[in-house]
């Protein structure tokens, strides 16, 4: 489980392709802190560490076929940065919210915009998957964690403060680029109920 609260922009330095599965090698200054085995949030996709090499600061994981098709893992390149955030502490603050680090789905940026001090980002997504925001309710983007602050149907819009801009790949999103989301696992609990119900 993760919180959305990124530690880290991290680098891709090497891509290696193995039948359907993609390894990915990441530089990153946690390197010393991560084992094999531990679960990871790679913009938003847990992945787990393979193997780490501490001489040259990165590690490997590896994303398998259905990754690879649920999520813009694969539109990776070498030099591409990505989020990272380790999984949460049981006996610290949940400053986020609950991320699971299970993509829903990818959605398209279609503004991104400055103002003045702050940025808004917009997003639309397939709405065939039924899959829905609110207005101040919680989504996850890139493994990110942020507030809607408005939403429809098939898009949805969040407003971006300076620290998150800086501390987080938000500062390289442009319009066109694909995200991954994962929406919030308590409305996609009162969802399925209410399907259930209505059955």
């Amino acid at each position: 489980m993760f919180t959305g609260i990124i530690e880290e922009i991290a680098e891709v330095i090497n891509i290696e392709r193995d039948k359907t599965n993609i390894h990915f090698d990441i530089k990153s200054l946690l390197v010393n802190e991560l084992k094999v085995d531990q679960s990871i949030s790679h913009n938003g996709v847990c992945l787990t560490v393979v193997s780490t090499d501490i001489d040259n600061k990165s590690y490997r994981v590896t994303a398998i076929d259905e990754t690879l098709q649920k999520t813009n893992l694969g539109d990776l390149k070498v030099g591409s940065k990505i989020n990272l955030e380790r999984g949460a502490k049981l006996n610290a603050r949940l400053d986020g919210h609950i991320v699971q680090g299970h993509v829903d789905q990818t959605a398209t940026c279609i503004k991104a915009e400055e103002n003045d001090g702050s940025w808004t980002y917009r997003f639309e997504y397939d709405s065939k998957q039924q899959n829905v925001t609110i207005e101040k309710g919680s989504i996850t983007i890139n493994g990110v964690s942020l507030t809607v602050v408005d939403s429809d149907i098939s898009a949805f819009s969040v407003a971006i403060i300076p620290y998150t801009f800086e501390h987080t790949t938000f500062k390289y999103l442009q319009k066109g680029d694909k995200v991954n989301l994962e929406f919030d696992v308590i409305g996609k609990y009162v969802k399925r109920l209410m399907e259930v119900r209505a059955d």
